[in-house]
């Protein structure tokens, strides 16, 4: 906590030794999924996670996604999860569904449960623009994991 004008600020934080970390990756798009997972495990563990401490599960696509979050959020087990996959545009509208509804779920998911969830699933034009940003993007999910389970941790931590 840092005081600036007598304002008590929570400062971010990513320090992940005691944080129980939920993973759900589509296997769609396996090659992609496992690129964001690779990345994400990797910033996980940069930041004190213990393999001990992550839990991966696996679904058949973006819309399976949500409803295994919620499952999770729901066991009182984890101080936050991540949603890793992708959805590349194709020819018809199913792009928009699936991009849209997964989103949706996922933020629902969250929303009720009270467990932060980051989401890590790409939407892409193409494999192209999927490979380039899945390191990225897989990274970035773990941090966002970190800062908003440790910020929930410090709310509840907080007295004014």
């Amino acid at each position: 906590m840092a005081y600036d004008n007598d304002i008590l600020e929570y400062e971010p934080t990513l320090q992940g030794a005691e944080l129980r970390i939920g993973i759900v990756m589509s296997r769609f798009n396996l090659d992609i999924g496992e690129g964001l997972l690779s990345a994400c495990i990797a910033e996980l563990r940069k930041h004190d996670v213990p393999d001990s401490n992550l839990l991966l599960i696996t679904v058949p696509g973006a819309l399976e996604i949500p409803l295994a979050l919620q499952k999770l959020a729901l066991s009182n087990q984890f101080d936050a999860l991540i949603a890793l996959g992708a959805v590349i545009r194709g020819d018809t509208y199913h792009f928009e569904v699936v991009a849209n509804e997964s989103a949706r779920g996922i933020m629902s998911a969250q929303l009720e449960t009270g467990i932060p969830i980051a989401n890590g699933i790409l939407t892409t034009d193409n494999d192209d623009q999927a490979v380039e940003r899945m390191s990225e993007k897989g990274a970035e999910a773990a941090r966002v994991a970190l800062e908003m389970a440790n910020l929930h941790i410090g709310i509840d931590e907080t007295e004014l």
